[in-house]
């Protein structure tokens, strides 16, 4: 696991370039796309670097992590609308190869079975962007879901409810109560995972990501067995860390052709 600390806008850069080159030497990759605050600032860059240099997604797949169950296909929080509202309608990404679960079909349980099947047969996931939450959920695995778990239905807790209250008019009854979502098992198969955390809100569940024991307590801490992990942080989210001094040092040493 690399641990980089810096401000916000370089970090979202540093994500774009890697995003980049992954499809510059691959165009047809795969894509893992989150939604809430923690990408935005990624998905703004990438929109930059299609417009000013051509980057373009035309044969790339996106898969998203996660949907609400039962909000109407134009309701505005509708994870789908907006990814596309934030990143998809700004490319040249064609619609229909940017898909999410289904939170409005018939069948949840069969609707979590095809997701599954869909990013197998698309090779599996290249890049994974990752928020993190304050309790440490990622995606909506909420704490003490299986660290083997697949896409599935899950209840969404009073803490995220309330943290997604914000894109709800601060209502946390606006917010679902259930949602799709895919497992840790799913994510932490996908070849490189990136994640995303700023702000003081999030720096226990960063200090537990790095530096706790691996728990379902706090279910991103699974990310410490994958073998290419990058955690970008602010000084806000890495103030908890015991090790920010060794972090700052090895990545100030890292050679520039790694990347990330």
């Amino acid at each position: 696991m690399e641990v980089v600390i810096g401000v916000a806008d370089d970090l979202a850069v540093l994500a774009a370039e890697t995003i980049e080159a992954q499809l510059r030497r691959r165009p047809e990759s795969v894509l893992g796309l989150a939604t809430g605050s923690s990408p935005l600032k990624v998905y703004e860059e990438l929109i930059r670097r299609h417009r000013e240099t051509g980057l373009s997604f035309s044969r790339a797949r996106g898969f998203l992590l996660d949907e609400y169950v039962g909000l109407p296909a134009e309701h505005p929080q509708r994870y789908r609308r907006v990814i596309a509202e934030k990143l998809v309608d700004h490319l040249d990404w064609p619609a229909d190869q940017v898909v999410g679960p289904d939170g409005l079909a018939e069948s949840l349980p069969r609707a979590c079975t095809e997701y599954e099947e869909a990013i197998a047969e698309a090779g599996g996931v290249d890049i994974q962007l990752l928020g993190i939450g304050s309790d440490g959920h990622i995606a909506f695995n909420e704490p003490m879901s299986s660290l083997t778990s697949r896409t599935r239905v899950k209840s969404l807790t009073r803490q995220t409810r309330q943290d997604n209250a914000r894109f709800f008019g601060g209502n946390p009854a606006l917010v679902p109560g259930h949602c799709l979502t895919q497992g840790l098992g799913t994510i932490t198969e996908a070849r490189h995972l990136i994640l995303l955390a700023t702000g003081s809100e999030k720096t226990e569940a960063v200090h537990q990501l790095v530096e706790g024991p691996v728990s379902a307590r706090w279910p991103a801490t699974i990310m410490q067995h994958h073998p290419h992990v990058t955690v970008l942080v602010d000084e806000g989210a890495a103030s908890h860390l015991e090790f920010a001094d060794y972090y700052r040092q090895t990545y100030a040493s890292k050679p520039a052709w790694q990347g990330l």
